[in-house]
């Protein structure tokens, strides 16, 4: 894992516990770490080497050394910023994109955002102020999590790091805990342990006399634009794609593709192949269940381009990776394909250091099968006045029908007719109802979460949106909720902890805001997703890829609960440590793990409470034996 770290104070500290504050925080060890310590400040990072790789250790300084500047992620424009900094008469002591901050801060302040073209965390001090700013990139790409108290400000990549200092309690927010079981994550800005933040998306953070400030510097603009003809729209994202694609393959080191076999990772691979001398490297996963095995579509691409392919089945026995990911993860987090995601990094970490991926293509052009469900049903009007009786046939008939199957969808969308547009949409995405919420919590945690509305954000998310349509509201939303706190964050947290990074060529910040602005009907058409992006990149694809229905990332998780896994979910979930935190009652967890085992699906459900769980038993318990969390920590 790599990553920033440090801590500010308005009052003078004491100088050895700043040291050792930023030894702890940054993971000091051989691998281009280092820090800086003034009479205020203390910052740290550990550094994955990519560009600069023999000079391009952190901190990095101004020419006076009164701007220090550590940074987590790559900064694609960086050789033209350098050349505009040269040219105001700037001295750069590295040939990498960190220097590009501290510089780039003199000229501009807080604008220099709007400058880079990339994922970052940053931290920059600003030693005549005494001034802090953090940044976090417009997607969410990289983490950074932060803290205050007493005129001291804690900020890290990673929670766990936080965490080694005792001055911060390890305490479950319940307001956060609340939100996890709706959508399994914790969105930004909150964090799983209360009076920790994570500084959300687009977003700076400014501290100066113990003073903490955050400013949004960015949000996508989902307005609908007239398009003039589809043939040019197709073109331009070919063009854009290419471009996103060319800037995120400059490398020292080796460079591969992560292929799952669907029109994104494989439009990416086609773009590398075209910006290629030799073979690009390319990294399939795959499933015993057939009917989640992409493996064929993804070799299909590998033969059409020669790709140098590479590929792994992952089994129930790659579950007792799962303190480890609870590790790694620093918060619960209950997407499930982050198992066959870490499996996958770690294959892939082994033959290279820099992988591209098709993230961000699902929200930019429609292809989750979820819009064409919303499409339909926002031609009919909300039911409120049959919301309890359809919200209860629904749930029995999903609860009936397996994954993704013809039932389970039925229900789903008879569930869905008794609520207006995001209400609807805020029950797709959510794991427990509020209704299973307030049947599963104990009597003094429903009594605190009395007031508090988690789809009250995904309302706030609607609201916020410029989109002219349902549908393309339900896009905005995803691109502000779903994809940087759930998707970016597995992938991030998989190929870091590999010693791996990972770039997203669809999440390039100029092919998002022209892409957002596409009309919902050049996404979604007729039963059709990605429409417009399925004809643009159809030259490019052999015709069984374009045409081929979606899939998705999954895992055979109902029937591993109901086997493999039905004896770990029972132990850990009902034992005398799970019920002591006193937090749900014990005879609604026990009913939901026997309805499972019954028939009925519930596997999303029992997946959040197992990892939540297993996290309070890695990050706030006493030390388990069987677990060395250093060893846990590494790749």
């Amino acid at each position: 894992m790599c990553g920033i770290a440090g801590v500010v104070s308005a009052d003078r500290p004491d100088p050895c516990l700043v040291r050792r504050m930023c030894d702890v925080l940054a993971h000091r060890g051989p691998d281009g770490e280092g820090f800086h310590e003034d009479a205020h400040a203390a910052l740290g990072m550990r550094r994955l080497a990519i560009v600069d790789v023999p000079g391009g250790g952190q901190p990095v300084y101004n020419e006076d050394r009164t701007v220090v500047a550590v940074f987590n992620g790559e900064i694609y424009n960086f050789p033209a910023l350098r050349r505009e900094l040269r040219g105001r008469g700037h001295r750069l002591a590295t040939n990498g994109d960190t220097e590009c901050l501290v510089h780039l801060y003199e000229e501009l302040g807080d604008d220099l955002v709007h400058r880079l073209r990339g994922m970052f965390a940053f931290a920059i001090w600003d030693a005549r102020r005494r001034r802090l700013l953090l940044g976090r990139d417009r997607m969410g790409k990289k983490p950074l999590y932060w803290r205050t108290e007493g005129g001291t400000l804690w900020f890290a990549s990673e929670l766990k790091a936080l965490t080694r200092d005792p001055a911060i309690r390890r305490e479950v927010d319940p307001v956060a805990l609340h939100h996890y079981l709706t959508y399994q994550y914790v969105p930004a800005p909150w964090s799983i342990l209360r009076g920790v933040h994570k500084l959300s998306p687009g977003h700076l953070l400014s501290w100066q006399d113990g003073v903490a400030v955050t400013t949004r510097y960015w949000r996508v603009d989902c307005t609908p634009r007239e398009v003039t003809s589809e043939e040019e729209a197709a073109e331009e994202i070919r063009v854009r794609l290419l471009d996103a694609t060319r800037v995120r393959m400059v490398s020292e080191r080796p460079l591969g593709a992560l292929l799952s076999g669907g029109i994104d990772s494989s439009a990416v691979v086609a773009a590398m192949a075209r910006h290629s001398a030799g073979p690009v490297k390319t990294f399939s996963v795959g499933f015993d269940d057939e009917s989640l095995d992409e493996r064929r579509y993804a070799r299909m691409l590998a033969r059409h381009y020669g790709t140098d392919h590479h590929e792994m089945v992952v089994t129930s026995s790659a579950l007792e990776v799962l303190p480890a990911l609870s590790w790694h993860y620093n918060e619960p987090f209950a997407d499930s394909s982050s198992i066959p995601t870490f499996h996958l990094a770690r294959m892939t970490g082994e033959q290279v250091t820099v992988v591209l991926n098709g993230d961000g293509g699902d929200e930019l052009f429609g292809g989750y099968l979820r819009y064409l469900l919303m499409a339909r049903a926002g031609r009919v009007p909300g039911l409120t006045f049959l919301r309890g009786p359809l919200d209860r046939a629904g749930s029995a008939l999903a609860a009936r029908g397996a994954p993704r199957s013809a039932l389970q969808r039925a229900g789903r969308a008879i569930g869905l007719l008794g609520h207006p547009a995001s209400r609807r949409y805020a029950r797709l995405m959510s794991s427990f109802t509020s209704e299973q919420k307030t049947a599963l919590y104990s009597g003094p945690l429903r009594a605190s979460l009395a007031d508090v509305d988690s789809h009250g954000l995904l309302d706030d998310a609607f609201a916020a949106s410029r989109a002219g349509s349902v549908l393309g509201r339900v896009m905005d939303v995803d691109l502000n909720t779903y994809l940087p706190g759930d998707l970016l964050v597995k992938m991030d947290t998989a190929t870091m902890a590999n010693s791996l990074e990972a770039r997203s060529p669809f999440l390039d910040h100029h092919l998002v805001e022209w892409a957002a602005g596409l009309p919902p009907r050049l996404k979604v058409r007729s039963g059709t997703t990605k429409y417009l992006l399925k004809k643009a990149v159809a030259p490019w694809l052999p015709p069984g890829l374009v045409t081929r229905p979606k899939m998705g990332f999954g895992v055979p998780l109902a029937r591993w609960l109901r086997t493999d896994l039905a004896d770990l979910s029972w132990d850990v979930l009902t034992d005398r440590t799970a019920r002591s935190r006193g937090l749900f009652r014990p005879e609604a967890v026990r009913g939901l793990l026997r309805r499972h085992a019954g028939g009925h699906d519930h596997a999303g459900r029992i997946w959040a409470l197992l990892q939540f769980e297993l996290w309070c038993r890695v990050f706030l318990d006493p030390p388990v034996p069987g677990i060395d969390h250093d060893l846990a920590s590494r790749p």
